[in-house]
């Protein structure tokens, strides 16, 4: 189980765990409940730039449309395969095994994310 105070987060509902100048992106649990059965990922191809808050990738449901932003400023060193070809992975393991993305950035902008207790009040207490 992923220490989820020892994560990241930001506004938009993804989580940041930095190990090194790499961070691993994800969805939170609480994004992939309000999505719903996740059933289409598209990730950003691997050595793409790109820049925080823009738009990287889509995650579609079966009940809507997301996006997916980038929370930092980096270049795309890993895309999850495993769950373009299983997207349910994103509901079943979101902390997991339904990672999206690994990027190489600055490791000093991660500061500038959100800690669980702010994440945690940004949800209304939800997590």
């Amino acid at each position: 189980m992923t220490d989820l105070n020892s994560l990241k987060y930001t506004d938009e509902h993804e989580w940041v765990a930095l190990d090194g100048d790499i961070a691993t992106v994800g969805i939170t649990d609480y994004a992939a409940d309000k999505l719903g059965d996740v059933v289409f990922v598209e990730l950003p191809a691997v050595d793409s730039s790109v820049t925080a808050a823009t738009v990287v990738g889509e995650i579609e449901s079966t009940k809507s449309v997301g996006e997916l932003y980038a929370p930092l400023t980096g270049v795309v060193v890993e895309a999850n395969d495993a769950v373009v070809d299983d997207p349910s992975l994103v509901n079943s393991d979101p902390f997991g095994e339904g990672w999206l993305v690994k990027l190489r950035v600055e490791a000093s902008d991660v500061a500038q994310l959100l800690d669980r207790d702010a994440y945690v009040a940004l949800t209304g207490g939800d997590q």
